[in-house]
């Protein structure tokens, strides 16, 4: 028999953390551009990095070489463990989330900085959030992808696969989420835009938040996460952020929890 517990697998490079943002600050460190977002978004594989047609022959030129990659990772670790943003309400959010009874919450990342636990540690205590407090923080090599990683979570906590879920931004994270038997939430604010995520990958429209605030509110909606009184007793901060993003949309009939306002 399964466990009652649910479980929250969050994501953390373009879901909850910024990474567009700590890219961009450790290219500029180094006399790169990275581009802007729109155009990093619909890059794919080694161009990403490289940058456009503009940005490519410089980026190129300083990213040649073990140590020059090395100087360039070195300082993206750097960038992240003291300058990088978790998007906007996120870190209370989470807060929020850690502090409901019956669900298992987590991450699951492929973060590519040195040591990449210790500096995400680091990143998330800046923001108020004590990692200590996750039931598991697990990083997956870069070249691997986390359907192991999300199907060993599950199992460890011997969670129902229908109450379970995973975040993320990219194709691995959805396709990773579905083959683990895990419901997906996806954003297309991080590293795939909307276009790309739903007619290159063919992920559901519904599946997809276009900013933290509305993926915020769908998660807490799903988990059926009271974000009134007995929430605001709980966690004051967290709660004032559900309020301020408004109501979320219904399929059928109304539910007590989908209007996030008082």
């Amino acid at each position: 028999m399964y466990s009652k517990d649910r479980l929250l697998i969050l994501d953390a490079d373009g879901t909850t953390i910024d990474a567009f943002g700590a890219i961009e600050r450790t290219f500029a460190i180094h006399r790169m551009d990275i581009g802007d977002l729109e155009r990093f978004q619909k890059r794919r594989h080694l161009f990403k990095y490289l940058g456009g047609i503009k940005e490519f022959p410089s980026n190129l030129k300083r990213q040649l070489g073990k140590q020059k990659r090395a100087r360039l990772i070195e300082t993206l670790t750097e960038v992240y463990r003291d300058e990088a943003r978790m998007y906007e309400h996120i870190g209370s959010w989470i807060n929020h989330l850690i502090a409901q009874q019956g669900l298992r919450v987590g991450m699951v990342t492929r973060n590519i900085t040195n040591d990449p636990v210790a500096t995400l540690q680091r990143l998330l205590q800046r923001h108020g959030v004590d990692a200590k407090q996750f039931d598991f923080l697990v990083h997956v090599p870069l070249k691997q992808d986390k359907t192991a990683a999300f199907q060993r979570v599950r199992a460890d906590f011997n969670i129902n696969p229908g109450r379970a879920y995973a975040c993320g931004d990219e194709k691995k994270d959805f396709f990773a989420a579905v083959s683990a038997g895990i419901h997906p939430f996806m954003v297309s604010y991080g590293f795939e835009d909307f276009e790309r995520l739903t007619k290159k990958i063919g992920v559901p429209p519904e599946l997809i938040s276009p900013t933290p605030g509305e993926f915020c509110a769908k998660v807490c909606h799903a988990l059926d996460i009271d974000t009134r009184a007995d929430a605001d007793r709980q966690d004051p901060v967290g709660h004032r952020m559900l309020r301020r993003l408004g109501p979320i949309a219904c399929p059928t009939e109304p539910h007590p929890h989908c209007e996030l306002t008082s």
